[in-house]
């Protein structure tokens, strides 16, 4: 963690929304024909102001501007998908008017696309990359000081917008949203996050949304991250019981405990949340981390498989209709991986879509760095990549870094 460009611990704001409306912004601006809380909050500047400078107040290192749905897919909703570029940079320059005097930092907060790949849904991969690469792109250009992507449910929307952020210089920090099982819709959980996301750069992983399922998530990773470990919940038990700051606090000492050194509030916590959190941070200092984290594992959507010294490949699988069921048939006592041999960018398509079948870490074989490419951007994972596929070192091994590939 000595990489990570701000002191540990880090205390950031609460909610944002449940504040605003509590202040009077109406709850239906979010419906179809509304005008949208971007606008509205720039209609009514000192409502931002006098919240967060109440959480600047309380103690909050860092804010976020109120940017989560300023993306073109949501603002369409509003007739507004051609303002991107305008509202991100105002709702920034807003925040920075109100933080950047106070010595505090401020971070460009981005929500899921609430699109789907393959066979969760029907979108495309590049567009919702497109999706975020526009929206971040402003927020760069804005002068925010880091992204936060935050209450996301799929690997595949988190990978697109890594992805995106990667392409600026900016610090980015990931958080998933799971429910009382701790999984995402798509099914996937912290663990295979953290594996996949940190090893395409990502600079701060955990987790916001609800409080309760957080502690076993993080006590499970803990052994696994070399980033830090954000949490930043709810305020709500699991019986929607809303907790008063001490209590909060006390919760969110058990998290610290495990590992968290990023903290906040969402959801109906306030700055009075934060100046007890505040109290807690300080009985911490940076987290005893690993020499070496066990982060040698290949990933799906749903699972991250740990990897022995001697990976033993299958015998290639053709990437055909056939291939979910091959993965599933896949036993062969002299293997430990399957390796798919892709061709085409249909085949990284399929091998996409399939691979949720495999029990056993997927490796690739190719030998076009094009075709390369499409299959570690469209899997949603970490793959193993076959180090004998006919591509040059120098071609192939900073390809697999940008995706986070192991190569052996």
């Amino acid at each position: 963690m000595e990489d990570f460009p701000y002191p540990l611990p880090m205390l950031l704001d609460g909610a944002t929304g449940t504040a605003l409306e509590a202040a009077g912004m109406p709850a239906d601006i979010y419906r179809p024909g509304g005008s949208g809380a971007e606008q509205w909050i720039l209609q009514h500047p000192d409502a931002l102001r006098s919240l967060q400078n109440a959480y600047i107040d309380a103690g909050s290192q860092a804010v976020l501007a109120p940017t989560f749905g300023a993306n073109a897919s949501l603002l369409a909703a509003y007739g507004l998908e051609g303002r991107v570029a305008e509202l991100n940079a105002e709702l920034v320059h807003l925040t920075q008017s109100i933080a950047k005097p106070r010595g505090v930092l401020v971070g460009g907060s981005i929500c899921p696309s609430g699109l789907f790949v393959p066979p969760y849904g029907e979108a495309d991969f590049d567009d919702i990359y497109d999706l975020y690469r526009q929206q971040i792109r402003a927020l760069d250009k804005a002068g925010v000081d880091f992204i936060a992507i935050e209450s996301q449910t799929s690997l595949a929307d988190m990978r697109a917008a890594v992805l995106a952020a990667r392409t600026t210089d900016l610090p980015v920090f990931v958080t998933i949203a799971v429910d009382e099982s701790g999984h995402t819709v798509t099914g996937s959980s912290l663990l295979p996050v953290v594996i996949t996301l940190q090893a395409m750069g990502v600079d701060a992983i955990g987790l916001n949304c609800l409080l309760d399922p957080m502690l076993p998530l993080i006590e499970e990773v803990c052994l696994h991250t070399a980033v830090p470990i954000i949490a930043k919940p709810d305020v709500r038990s699991s019986d929607e019981t809303l907790l008063t700051p001490e209590s909060f606090a006390q919760k969110m000492r058990l998290l610290m405990q495990a590992g968290a050194r990023i903290v906040g509030g969402h959801d109906d916590s306030t700055p009075e949340h934060i100046a007890a959190l505040k109290e807690v941070v300080q009985e911490f200092g940076e987290p005893e981390i690993p020499e070496e984290p066990d982060c040698y594992a290949a990933t799906i959507e749903t699972e991250a498989f740990f990897l022995g010294d001697d990976i033993a490949f299958s015998e290639p699988l053709a990437c055909t209709s056939h291939l979910a069921d091959d993965l599933i048939d896949l036993e062969d006592d002299r293997c430990n991986t399957a390796l798919v041999e892709v061709e085409s960018l249909d085949d990284a398509l399929l091998l996409a879509e399939n691979s949720g079948m495999t029990r056993l870490p997927i490796a690739v074989h190719c030998d076009s760095a094009p075709v390369l490419d499409a299959a570690l951007r469209y899997f949603q994972g970490r793959l193993i990549v076959d180090s004998e596929c006919q591509i040059e070192d120098e071609v192939l091994e900073p390809l697999a870094a940008k995706y986070g590939a192991i190569l052996y």
